[in-house]
């Protein structure tokens, strides 16, 4: 079995997010697709299947359990389509969370995703900051209550949390296990700290993704669904406008930079949310099944 190694959300290797992808996949059984992420170990591998509702399926594994949505591992399995099996077609894409729209676009030596999510949903968090900034490795001070703490999901539930000062990020240090008792209201989701200061001038945004621990990682370098989030986060929370842009930066504390385009749009009744990202081919893998 031949798995890629694409890192998504950067054009330089070793930087972004490194996601598996299997293109093949309809043979492999759930229990060996989960074998298969155990074993390569990264935060997603994904595995593209035939689909009779869209033009591909794509399932989403961790080390310990599948995933609804992946934005990086769609990024890398849409590029290794392109790639690898010469296919530009691919517009839809059935996922757990549902179908979505998607498109590849190829200029010079850069390739492009864009993938539309999950409208956005946000809930208030009801829990204690106190403990929260804890399970973070930060002071309670640190967090910025003047925006709202909230769940937010595009597919794929996360806590974000407002964070004052850029140097707070590099500080944290998440007790990864004390997560579901902090996080009673959705006690697998993960946590994602940003702040409005930015390390590149071209970003707008600063995050880090911290999994829930029963995914079997730690965090996620540069995260599409919960930036995907953020940006829906920021139409709604801070330029109150109709429709945004907004480049997000993710990665640097770990030494894999990386940057995500969110699009937003806010209709009568949703937020609507696509992101943008590159991605490049990093090797392959042969394992015995």
């Amino acid at each position: 079995m031949k798995i890629y190694q694409y890192d998504a959300f950067s054009s330089e290797p070793n930087k972004g997010n490194p996601a598996g992808v299997v293109i093949d996949a309809d043979d492999l059984t759930d229990i060996q697709m989960q074998e298969i992420a155990a074993t390569v170990g990264f935060n997603e591998t994904a595995f593209i299947c035939h689909s009779n509702t869209a033009d591909v399926q794509i399932r989403y594994f961790t080390p310990c359990h599948e995933m609804d949505l992946c934005g990086h591992g769609t990024v890398a399995s849409l590029i290794a389509l392109y790639e690898q099996k010469s296919r530009f077609d691919i517009k839809t894409i059935e996922t757990k969370a549902g179908v979505i729209d998607a498109r590849i676009q190829a200029k010079n030596s850069s390739i492009t995703v864009s993938m539309k999510q999950i409208p956005a949903k946000f809930i208030n968090f009801e829990g204690s900051v106190q403990k929260l900034a804890s399970v973070l490795g930060l002071n309670k001070q640190e967090i910025d209550i003047n925006l709202p703490i909230v769940f937010g999901s595009t597919g794929i539930w996360t806590l974000l949390v407002p964070i004052k000062k850029l140097k707070s990020f590099k500080k944290m240090s998440p007790n990864t296990q004390a997560f579901p008792e902090v996080l009673a209201q959705f006690s697998h989701a993960s946590i994602h700290p940003f702040c409005l200061e930015v390390i590149n001038p071209k970003a707008q945004m600063h995050g880090r993704h911290f999994s829930s621990p029963f995914s079997g990682t730690i965090e996620d370098p540069v995260t599409g669904t919960a930036s995907g989030v953020m940006g829906a986060y920021h139409l709604n929370f801070i330029s109150c406008i109709r429709s945004d842009s907004v480049i997000i930066e993710q990665g640097q504390e770990v030494g894999r930079n990386g940057f995500v385009t969110v699009n937003v749009l806010k209709s009568k009744e949703h937020i609507l949310v696509e992101i943008e990202g590159t991605g490049v081919f990093v090797k392959d893998m042969v394992l015995s099944i």
